[in-house]
């Protein structure tokens, strides 16, 4: 599904995690298994099975197998010429990869349709997005989709600022009718490189939510 989001540049690659995968035989560099050394079981399957993805986008892109360790922050680490992202949900997992002359950010997530658990609204949406709840129209789960949101605008904003976002310093304003959404963020990035905002996508399709960002690089 992220395909149908995100521009040509950018190779992904999705498996639902559900499926027949025997993710215990897929081999992993010794950098990538000595990460998950001391995870429980779910914790292993969603990592090998997210780096198998990563892995073939990669590929796709014509770059080398190689291993994508994970930073402080959780934060995935690429080959120095890419960018990208990576998701994971019950059942669902994906990996979407750039060149870094193509893109400068890339934020996906993917997340189950269904509602935010009691009390974590007040804690992800701002007064203005729950008002925005009242008066939704039909579709998805709106405060799930703006969860997703707000993740994939983490996940674009970390790589160019190295800084945490917390969810009330992004303001989602979706658009339904071209299923697109704007984040205003409210947080003050890196001196002189100020983000006042990202552009992404959604989709909702069976029982899964998706949002993507990109940001692409501009030609000189």
């Amino acid at each position: 599904m992220f395909s149908k989001l995100l521009p040509s540049c950018v190779a992904s690659v999705a498996r639902e995690t559900d499926d027949i995968f025997e993710y215990n035989k897929y081999d992993l560099f010794p950098e990538e298994m000595a990460v998950i050394s001391r995870a429980v079981e779910r914790r292993k399957r969603d990592f090998i099975t997210a780096r198998k993805c990563a892995h073939q986008a990669l590929n796709q892109l014509g770059l080398p197998r190689s291993p994508i360790l994970r930073g402080a922050n959780g934060e995935p680490l690429w080959p120095g010429t890419v960018v990208g992202s990576i998701t994971h949900c019950t059942g669902y997992c994906a990996a979407a990869v750039a060149m870094q002359r193509d893109a400068l950010t890339i934020g996906i997530d993917v997340e189950v349709n269904e509602r935010l658990p009691d009390g974590v609204v007040e804690q992800v949406l701002v007064p203005k997005e729950r008002d925005w709840l009242l008066n939704a129209p039909e579709g998805p789960h709106w405060d799930k989709l703006f969860f997703s949101a707000k993740e994939s605008v983490y996940k674009a904003w970390f790589p160019m600022t190295g800084r945490w976002l917390d969810f009330q310093e992004a303001v989602i304003t979706f658009d339904p009718a071209n299923q697109c959404f704007k984040a205003n963020l409210v947080a003050k990035s890196n001196e002189g490189q100020p983000i006042k905002g990202f552009t992404g996508a959604y989709l909702a399709h069976g029982t899964f939510l998706f949002t993507s960002i990109v940001v692409m690089r501009r030609s000189p």
